[in-house]
């Protein structure tokens, strides 16, 4: 039982600690960067208890519908309820780059949960691709969900379009990623590729998060210099 759980949590804290260490502008509060996360694994219990409904239903089953729509658009919108009811107003988000620790923190929660529950299910010879694939895409949408956030947050105007892209880009790639699992025979010929591109553009939102962040302070540093100075 300690192994199984024990490999549950370690992908997700491995992962958890290299987006949360690579803010550069002093850490966040890991009492806030840890409730985030408890609240993206308390997400499993309503979301596992909908989909079950679903299923039992048969309702919004099917190719598109099932890893769309049931999966893919109810787990990234609580997500995104849960940043942007307790994050995006929250004082602890202060730089762009926040959004990527705390869109992390949140899927990586749900995922953490989530694995345990399958480990325990399946068998710990599951562990390692599970921590490849299901933990790691929570990860990664998260992050770009996290991005878009900070865009929203610190960007002047067009709130709005950045809000409804850190929901509509997760949700297309998330469904993507369970169209391939659920359809495909042979899924992982394109899974390889589809990680591969889903790495990439996680990677790149954070450096453009960095950039942003970077930004941000240099136009603080201006703004305050003046008032420092006494002129």
């Amino acid at each position: 039982m300690l192994g199984i759980v024990t490999a549950g949590i370690a992908p997700g804290l491995a992962l958890m600690s290299y987006f949360y260490l690579k803010d550069q502008y002093g850490s966040e509060p890991f009492a806030i960067v840890f409730k985030t996360f408890i609240f993206g694994a308390l997400l499993v219990f309503p979301i596992m208890f909908i989909q079950y409904v679903l299923n039992v239903e048969n309702v919004l089953q099917g190719l598109f519908y099932e890893p769309f729509i049931s999966m893919g658009l109810l787990e990234e919108f609580f997500k995104w309820f849960i940043l942007y009811y307790t994050i995006y107003q929250h004082v602890s988000f202060d730089e762009p780059y926040d959004g990527i620790v705390y869109g992390a923190s949140v899927s990586l929660g749900f995922a953490t949960i989530e694995n345990i529950f399958y480990l325990f299910a399946n068998g710990l010879e599951y562990a390692f691709g599970r921590a490849l694939l299901p933990v790691s895409s929570h990860a990664l949408f998260g992050v770009i969900m996290g991005y878009y956030f900070g865009k929203s947050k610190f960007s002047p105007g067009s709130k709005h379009k950045w809000l409804f892209l850190s929901l509509l880009i997760p949700v297309i790639l998330h469904g993507s990623y369970n169209y391939i699992l659920i359809t495909l025979e042979d899924w992982l010929v394109m899974m390889i590729p589809f990680m591969i591109f889903l790495w990439y553009l996680g990677l790149k939102k954070v450096k453009k998060a960095r950039l942003m962040s970077d930004k941000h302070f240099n136009q603080q540093i201006i703004y305050e210099k003046p008032f420092i100075s006494g002129k």
